[in-house]
C-alpha cells in the first residue's frame, strides 16, 4: 500500500479513505481502489481517521462499524466528512446500527465480506454526476 500525501494528488483522481482495523481487509480494499484509478489512503483506527478527515478532503470514506477505539457512528460524528460519500462496512449488521448510520449521512450500509466489483460499481454510481435536466 502506498500512503497518499497532499503533494501526490493528481487532478481528476478521486480519493478514498478506508478505515478498518483488519489488515487483510484494509490491504484488499486499498488495493482494489488503487488498481481502479483512485488515490487510496487508510486508517487503522477511529482517531487516525478523524485526524485525517481534518487534514484533507476525501471523496469516499469506507468505515468499519467496529473499530478498537470507537464505533463507526462516533467517527462520523467527530470527523469532517462534508461532501464525502460515506459507506459503512460491518460484519455484524443490525437494524439499529443501519438506522443510526443513515441518520449520520451513510449512503450505503454493507455487510462483510465485501465483493470488490459490487463495491466499485456502487461507488462509481454514487460519485457519478447526476443529470438533473429533463428532456421534453
Amino acid at each position: 500500500m502506498s500512503m497518499v500525501s497532499v503533494d501526490s494528488l493528481v487532478v481528476g483522481r478521486q480519493c478514498v479513505l478506508v478505515v478498518d482495523d483488519d489488515p487483510v481487509i484494509l490491504r484488499a480494499l486499498v488495493g482494489v481502489f488503487e488498481r481502479n484509478g483512485f488515490l487510496a489512503d487508510w486508517a487503522t483506527n477511529a482517531r487516525e481517521a478523524i485526524e485525517k478527515s481534518k487534514l484533507r478532503h476525501y471523496d469516499v470514506v469506507l468505515i468499519d462499524f467496529r473499530l478498537p477505539d470507537m464505533d463507526g457512528i462516533e467517527v462520523l460524528i467527530q470527523a469532517d466528512f462534508k461532501n464525502t460519500l460515506k459507506i459503512m462496512l460491518t460484519g455484524f449488521p443490525s437494524l439499529v446500527t443501519g438506522i443510526q448510520a443513515e441518520e449520520y449521512g451513510v449512503e450505503a450500509y454493507l455487510r462483510k465480506p465485501i465483493h470488490p466489483e459490487e463495491l466499485l460499481k456502487l461507488v462509481r454510481a454514487k460519485l457519478a454526476p447526476q443529470d438533473n435536466h429533463a428532456i421534453f
